[in-house]
């Protein structure tokens, strides 16, 4: 599948320029003239690689950039931020807010192209380098694959995210409503009733190798894995 890549810019002939030149390069393109709208698209729609221009009305591409970075569902979404301003500590200031490259206007388009394939690249590879292995439970997200105290087993794609995500942030209670947001995707309406049965077949998958009293139920709160190191 191509990357998709949205582009956050009020300037419609600019988003029309980057469009034509990513779409080159086969590239899919969604554009949002806002970081309100591009939230709202967001919710939705996850790319691969964000273009944000710095200056936009309302809230401006540093604020939108540190939204982002600080949304738990968002945060590994690449940046790349575009701005007139060229001076040294705009380009700090830029980076600071989270943004993982930046580029001053106007742009050169091939340099552009260059960058955004680096970016991407780079993204791609952290992927494929990236293992989560906690109590003999290892995922590989490079394969979508899981190893129980080194045996591989089959796993369906809901419930490898669903431990995905309790492996990431273990020792922390979440609602079902949140589950839904940060597993599923904001946006995406499905019964909180979900969220129990693939808790439950995940159990199930556990069970074997007596892992699954590491999924706790929180009476009237929600879901949490516990490595036992609960402060």
């Amino acid at each position: 599948m191509p990357a998709k890549i949205m582009l956050v810019e009020d300037e419609q002939p600019i988003r029309e320029m980057l469009r034509y030149c990513l779409e080159k390069q086969d590239y899919l393109v969604i554009e949002a003239e806002s970081g309100k709208q591009a939230r709202e698209i967001l919710m939705t729609n996850r790319p691969d690689l964000l273009v944000v221009d710095w200056m936009m009305p309302g809230e401006s591409g540093v604020e939108f950039v540190k939204r982002i970075k600080q949304d738990e569902v968002l945060s590994e979404i690449p940046t790349m931020m575009l701005t007139a301003r060229a001076e040294e500590m705009d380009k700090v200031k830029g980076l600071e807010s989270g943004a993982d490259d930046y580029m001053t206007k106007p742009v050169a388009i091939r340099e552009f192209q260059a960058r955004v394939k680096a970016l991407l690249r780079r993204n791609s590879t952290n992927k494929e380098d990236q293992n989560i292995d906690i109590l003999g439970i290892k995922l590989n997200l490079a394969t979508h694959q899981l190893f129980i105290d080194g045996k591989l087993t089959a796993i369906g794609s809901a419930e490898f995210n669903l431990l995905k995500f309790f492996l990431s942030h273990k020792n922390r209670v979440y609602s079902r409503s949140q589950l839904l947001d940060f597993v599923w995707g904001q946006g995406v309406y499905l019964e909180e009733r979900t969220v129990d049965v693939h808790m439950l077949r995940l159990r199930k998958i556990l069970k074997p190798f007596d892992k699954q009293e590491h999924l706790i139920t929180v009476r009237g709160m929600g879901y949490m894995f516990s490595d036992g190191n609960i402060n």
